[in-house]
């Protein structure tokens, strides 16, 4: 307890919020994952093949983005570019974190892309729609950046292919990034095209506890009370689970021209039901969307550089993941 301070709630070791509303996002679990959620300072040269940088993109809200440009050999081809949103349950997580850092390394080395990662704001704070919101203004930035309404000289000298933008997000990343989809499916956002969307492992669930989520284990990354508490800290007060941002599977999608979606799955998730609910509902509405299964492994397990470097099935099953995702971005 902070002098002066009550605590209201804790959420496993990730988040503690106080009586005056202030939230203390510093780990207090168990030591050795601590490393996981630290920050990982941007560097001017490549790195494992890597240079990162920061930068405010709306001077007006203080927007600001990472960035992760992958050493080229071919000076000729346009480099495709992800736009990425973090999870942490609308409440937690940063796009510097070393858990993001060490796999959006690997996939913008593995795709050939640059990776563009905004500083979302965070709930209870900013409650959604705020991270939409944020991750919005950053799709608009690189479209001003397409049409030469702004300029960023190391996006430009990088040959960004504002042709081939991709919405990539985790766990309620992933939720963001079908909001985002949607909503760039209703604009006029030439030159700039989406051409795919990569939901990975989203926050889709009913007010129902499904049978993946009675059954299946809790980790880390993923509990039971993880997933009521940041749900209920994230959505707009008064909401349930079956908010539109939350249960996407209710919310109509026939009417709009989505881009092909690459839906990654892991086969121990707490919410895998309900992500496969989704698919299906894509698959009924006709949209394009492909299925990416990683076996034995339960949420956003590839985040976990542990078990990644400990067991071979982890290692093995996030270099499929990786690639998967390298493979979706090469073809479309």
């Amino acid at each position: 307890m902070v002098a002066g301070k009550k605590i209201v709630d804790e959420i496993s070791g990730w988040l503690t919020l106080y009586d005056d509303g202030s939230v203390d996002r510093t780990w207090s679990g168990a030591p050795r994952f601590k490393f996981l959620a630290e920050a990982v300072p941007p560097h001017n040269d490549f790195i494992n093949g890597v240079h990162t940088r920061d930068i405010v993109i709306d001077r007006n809200t203080d927007l600001s983005v990472r960035l992760y440009l992958p050493e080229t050999t071919n000076n000729c081809t346009n480099l495709p570019i992800i736009l990425h949103f973090y999870g942490g349950g609308f409440c937690i997580g940063s796009p510097d974190w070393f858990m993001y850092y060490n796999i959006y390394t690997r996939i913008a080395r593995a795709s050939g892309a640059i990776v563009v990662s905004p500083y979302l704001r965070r709930a209870p704070e900013h409650r959604l729609p705020a991270a939409i919101d944020d991750g919005y203004s950053a799709l608009l930035w690189l479209k001003e950046l397409a049409n030469k309404e702004s300029h960023d000289p190391w996006v430009v000298s990088a040959r960004g292919d504002f042709n081939r933008v991709f919405l990539i997000g985790d766990s309620s990343g992933g939720n963001l990034v079908h909001q985002v989809a949607r909503k760039a499916a209703q604009e006029n956002l030439d030159p700039l095209r989406v051409a795919g969307v990569v939901p990975i492992h989203p926050g889709f669930v009913r007010s129902v506890r499904s049978k993946s989520e009675l059954e299946a284990p809790e980790s880390t990354f993923l509990t039971l009370h993880m997933l009521d508490k940041f749900i209920e800290l994230g959505l707009p007060e008064g909401s349930t689970k079956d908010h539109p941002i939350t249960c996407p599977m209710a919310e109509p999608v026939d009417d709009l021209d989505l881009p092909p979606y690459l839906l990654c799955v892991a086969e121990k998730d707490l919410i895998l039901d309900t992500e496969i609910e989704f698919y299906e509902t894509m698959k009924k509405a006709n949209k394009k969307i492909e299925l990416l299964m990683s076996y034995g492994m339960g949420h956003v397990f590839y985040l976990n550089k542990i078990d990644i470097d400990n067991d071979p099935q982890t290692s093995d099953e996030t270099e499929k993941f990786v690639q998967g995702i390298a493979n979706f971005v090469k073809t479309h």
